[in-house]
C-alpha cells in the first residue's frame, strides 16, 4: 500500500490514534490526513506542472523544515500523486543548501514557520501557509505509480557536496512490504527514532510506522536524557538508532518497554551489545548494513554474536557476491567488492556523477564496498574500495581498526585514516574520543592485544568530542582537518 492511501485508510478506521509526537505535539490520523490533503492542495494551486530537474511529469518538491511538527503531513503530501520530494537538511551550511537547490531547480521549497509550513514557489514567489488541520475538506491524496520518482535525498560523495539519490516508488514499496513482517512492525508499535528525518534512517522508520498504524516519535535534536524520558513516558517498544544514540542511552535503570532496537550506521562493539543487554534486557537487537543507494543488504539476527566485521547476512528478496577486479565471483573467505541483486536499488544519481558510488554491472549493483562471505552466507564488511591504507606492504582497513579501538575500555568513538610517510607510504593514524580512565600505557597494552603491530596507529590524537554528522557519524573531514592542521581540539595522545 502506498502511504497516501495509508494515512487515509487510518484516518478513516482510527481518526483519534496518534500517528506523530515531537516533544509533546502530537498529530492524529484524522489530523495527519487533513493537514496533508491541504498542503497537497496548496502544492498543485502554487506549481500546477513540474519544471524542475525531473521533468514536466513530476513535481518537484524541497523540503527543508527539519524535524518539524507537520513534516509527516509535508511528506506525505510531497510524495502523493505525481508528485516527488527532495529532502535537505537545514543544519548544512546555507552556502551548500543554496547550491543543492540551484542544481534541482525545483518547482516549490517547504520551510518551517513555526507551527505551521511555508509552501513558496521559487519562479513567482508566490507563497501559501499551512497549519494543523482536523477538517477532511479536500480530496483525499492520490496515488502515485510504481515507475515513477517519489523521493531525492543525498548521499556525501567525493565531491564537496551530497549528492542527489533519485528513487522510484517500487523499490521503496518492496521493501515496506518486505520488512514489515520480517521487523515485526504492527498497529500496536511505537516507534522512537530521534535523528534527522532528511535522512534514510529516520524517515525509513517514520513510513514504515505510518504504514502500519503506528505511532511514530521523534525529537527535534537528540539529547540522550530526554530521549529516556521520552522512551518512559511514551511507552516506547522499538528504537531506531546510530550506535552512538544507542550508547548514550545505556544509562540509567533498566527499560522494560522496549521490545526491539534497529541499529544502522556503523558496526556495534561487543561492549555494546553487553550494554544493551543490560540496559534494555526485553529487546532484540539486530544490526542491519545497508545503503542509501542499495537499500538493505544484510541483517543480522537477535542473539547473533558481536563482530566487529560480520553484518549478517542477506535481506529477504536480496543476493550477495563478492567479485574480484576482473568481475569473477569469489570463493568463500576472500576479499573482494560486495555486489547485490536486488529489487530495492535506486534509480540512480540525479544529473551528472563524480565518478564514484553506485555502480551497476548487469543486474548487479555496489557502491564499492569491500568485503568477504562466509560458507553460511555471513557477510563481512571491511571498508570502502578506496578507503584502503596501504602501510609498509599491508592493507588495512580503517573501518576493521576503528571497530577495534573502539571495542577496547575507555574509547567511545574513533577515527581511523591513513597519511603519507616517506617509510612506509602511507601511516596510520587514529583520533579518539575518551570515555573513562584511560592512559598511552594502557591503550597501546589494549591495542596489542586485539591488533596486530601493523594495524596499531602509529600516531593517536585525544578529543574531548567528536564532531558528528547530523545523523550521528563522526565527521570525517572535520577531524581530518584539525589532524593536518594541528588544532586545539586535539592533544597528543600516543
Amino acid at each position: 500500500m502506498s502511504l497516501s492511501g495509508a494515512i487515509e485508510r487510518h484516518a478513516a478506521t482510527d481518526p483519534a490514534s496518534p500517528a506523530f509526537h515531537l516533544e509533546g505535539r502530537v498529530l492524529s490520523y484524522r489530523a495527519l490526513a487533513a493537514t496533508a490533503r491541504q498542503v497537497f492542495a496548496a502544492l498543485a494551486a502554487l506549481a500546477p506542472e513540474g519544471r524542475s530537474i525531473i521533468g514536466p511529469q513530476n513535481r518537484l518538491t524541497v523540503i527543508l523544515t527539519g524535524n518539524h511538527a507537520l513534516f509527516p503531513a509535508a511528506f506525505a503530501a510531497a510524495t502523493a500523486g505525481n508528485s516527488c520530494a527532495a529532502l535537505i537538511d537545514p543544519h548544512l551550511p546555507e552556502a551548500v543548501r543554496q547550491r543543492m537547490i540551484d542544481a534541482l531547480d525545483p518547482d516549490l521549497l517547504v520551510t518551517a514557520e513555526g507551527d505551521a509550513l511555508r509552501i513558496r514557489n521559487p519562479r513567482t514567489d508566490a507563497t501559501h501557509l499551512v497549519g494543523e488541520s482536523k477538517a477532511l475538506d479536500h480530496p483525499p491524496l492520490p496515488d502515485g505509480d510504481d515507475d515513477a520518482p517519489f523521493l531525492i535525498v543525498f548521499t556525501s560523495g567525493t565531491t564537496a557536496d551530497p549528492k542527489p539519490i533519485i528513487r522510484d516508488r517500487r523499490s521503496w514499496r518492496t521493501s515496506l512490504a518486505t520488512g514489515a513482517p520480517f521487523f515485526g512492525i504492527d498497529s500496536g508499535t511505537t516507534t522512537y527514532a530521534p535523528g534527522p528525518l532528511a535522512h534514510g534512517l529516520a524517515l525509513y522508520a517514520m513510513t514504515e510506522t505510518l504504514l502500519a498504524g503506528g505511532a511514530f516519535h521523534s525529537a527535534c535534536a537528540f539529547d540522550a536524557a530526554e530521549a529516556l524520558t521520552e522512551i518512559r513516558q511514551g511507552g516506547i517498544s522499538r528504537l531506531v538508532l546510530v550506535p552512538t544514540m544507542l550508547r548514550r542511552l545505556c544509562a540509567g535503570a533498566p527499560l522494560e518497554t522496549v521490545e526491539a532496537i534497529t541499529v544502522a550506521g556503523a558496526k556495534l562493539t561487543t561492549a555494546d551489545h553487553a550494554l544493551c543487554a543490560q540496559h534494555f534486557p526485553r529487546a532484540a537487537l539486530r544490526e542491519y548494513y545497508g545503503a542509501s543507494e542499495l537499500g538493505f543488504i544484510t541483517v543480522t539476527a537477535p542473539g547473533d554474536a558481536a563482530s566487529s566485521t560480520a553484518v549478517g547476512t542477506a535481506f529477504p528478496g536480496v543476493s550477495l557476491s563478492v567479485l574480484d577486479a576482473e568481475g569473477k565471483v569469489l570463493p568463500a573467505g576472500e576479499t573482494g567488492t560486495i555486489f547485490v541483486e536486488s529489487p530495492l536499488v535506486a534509480t540512480g544519481y540525479l544529473g551528472a556523477g563524480d565518478g564514484a558510488g553506485l555502480a551497476r554491472f548487469g543486474a548487479r549493483a555496489t557502491v564499492g564496498d569491500l568485503g568477504f562471505l562466509e560458507a553460511d552466507g555471513t557477510l563481512h564488511l571491511l571498508g570502502r574500495a578506496g578507503g584502503m591504507v596501504l602501510s609498509g606492504g599491508n592493507n588495512i582497513y580503517p573501518s576493521e581498526v576503528e571497530a577495534a579501538l573502539t571495542g577496547l575500555a575507555g574509547i567511545r568513538a574513533a577515527h581511523v585514516f591513513g597519511v603519507e610517510d616517506a617509510d612506509l607510504g602511507s601511516a596510520l593514524v587514529a583520533v579518539i574520543e575518551p570515555d573513562g580512565d584511560l592512559t598511552p600505557d594502557s591503550l597501546k597494552a589494549a591495542m596489542a592485544a586485539v591488533l596486530p603491530r601493523y594495524k596499531q596507529p602509529r600516531r593517536i590524537w585525544r578529543c574531548r568530542a567528536l564532531p558528528v554528522t547530523p545523523s550521528g557519524k563522526v565527521e570525517a573531514k572535520t577531524v581530518r582537518q584539525w589532524v593536518m592542521e594541528a588544532n586545539d581540539a586535539l592533544e597528543p595522545f600516543v
